[in-house]
């Protein structure tokens, strides 16, 4: 079953998420839900704080690269930083250039309790930091400088006040 997906300004989008202690049938049943829910969205990430549990969480599905992480943290980035155009889909319809390392290596634990070491590039390292941000209460707006960031809050507030949720042409993470 699908959940509703958070929208800004929602606070629960900016807390930090808990710790997750045991993998049991509740934290199987929010990784199915978060599942149908992205496949829904049609995004490429989600995080548990974004359908409202303040769980460790993440879901990535960018082409043969899918993974459910629990407890996902980054143990190393790349000092190389490219500019990216991101979408959000707790932000949906607004987007922006937001300048991130271009290689990652993240370190959690499967639904199978497994610890896993994932050290991706490019859009995968993107995805996985984006998703990451959202369980620190981080949102991609945070990365933008202040005129920036106020230009594409007013224009998220204007799509808000039509009642338009469309989906940005950059991925939504």
């Amino acid at each position: 079953m699908s959940r509703p997906i958070l929208e800004y300004p929602e606070p629960r989008l900016r807390g930090r998420a808990e710790e997750i202690k045991e993998i049991d049938g509740r934290i199987k049943r929010v990784s199915e839900e978060m599942i149908e829910t992205l496949a829904r969205a049609g995004g490429i990430g989600l995080a548990a704080p974004q359908i409202g549990e303040s769980l460790r969480l993440i879901i990535i599905d960018v082409g043969e690269d899918f993974h459910i992480l629990i407890n996902p943290e980054v143990v190393e980035v790349d000092k190389h930083f490219v500019p990216f155009t991101e979408g959000c889909l707790s932000i949906p319809g607004v987007e922006a250039e937001v300048k991130r390392p271009q290689r990652v290596l993240v370190r959690g634990y499967t639904l199978e309790e497994k610890e896993v070491e994932l050290e991706r590039e490019e859009l995968v390292a993107r995805v996985l930091l984006h998703e990451i941000d959202h369980l620190d209460g981080v949102l991609f707006i945070d990365r933008l400088g202040e005129a920036k960031r106020t230009v594409l809050l007013k224009e998220y507030e204007r799509l808000r006040r039509e009642g338009k949720r469309e989906r940005s042409a950059a991925p939504s993470l």
